[in-house]
């Protein structure tokens, strides 16, 4: 106990390592990934108190308070709703025993310490998810676009409406044109926020 307790303080404890895709069926955070949604394992960073893994869906964290406790708090964060920023990478010093990835997710900000000997295989995560945070932003934008126009071609025809009288076809035609604005909005929403992010782990992640 006082040896974990000694880690604990000098902060070896944290130190992760990341696990093959042999050993991911080890980790407990193994036990729940949703699989009846197709959801597949890319990455994972395993310590003493914290599992973090990254899979086509979601970052799910397995929060550990110490090395001593057997308390765990699992959260997760889907890509779907909560957006990826700040990614930064620190490299090791010449006394470290450790680099650290960084980074934000849903307002929530993580700063991971990870084996200075695994540097490579953490260079590949840090490539995945600076892509994704850029691929949320410019889908972020285009969502961006696509309701201003909205709300440019409303205006545009309340007041084409409201010039030509209530008994002119714009007015009689604005419950067809609410529709397909809510259609057209919704086919937005589907191509602009994306739930699955498979195709950039393959890319970029050399296992």
């Amino acid at each position: 106990m006082f040896k974990k307790l000694g880690s604990d303080l000098l902060g070896l404890s944290d130190i992760g390592k990341i696990l093959t895709p042999e050993q991911f069926s080890h980790a407990d955070v193994d036990d729940y990934i949703l699989n009846e949604d197709n959801e597949k394992i890319y990455f994972v960073i395993k310590s003493k108190t914290d599992e973090y893994c990254f899979t086509n869906l979601a970052l799910i964290h397995l929060d550990g308070e110490s090395a001593v406790s057997s308390k765990r708090l699992l959260s997760r964060y889907d890509y779907y709703y909560e957006a990826i920023d700040q990614v930064q990478l620190e490299t090791a010093g010449t006394v470290d025993l450790d680099v650290e990835l960084k980074f934000t997710i849903g307002g929530e900000s993580f700063s991971i310490d990870v084996d200075k000997n695994q540097l490579d295989k953490l260079k590949d995560l840090y490539k995945a998810l600076y892509k994704i945070s850029v691929i949320q932003d410019q889908n972020k934008a285009k969502m961006n676009y696509a309701v201003q126009s909205q709300e440019l071609a409303s205006r545009y025809l309340e007041r084409a409406g409201m010039s030509a009288g209530q008994g002119s076809g714009v007015v009689s035609d604005f419950e067809a044109i609410r529709n397909s604005t809510f259609e057209f909005m919704k086919e937005q929403h589907q191509a602009n926020l994306r739930t699955d992010y498979g195709d950039v782990f393959e890319k970029y992640i050399n296992n």
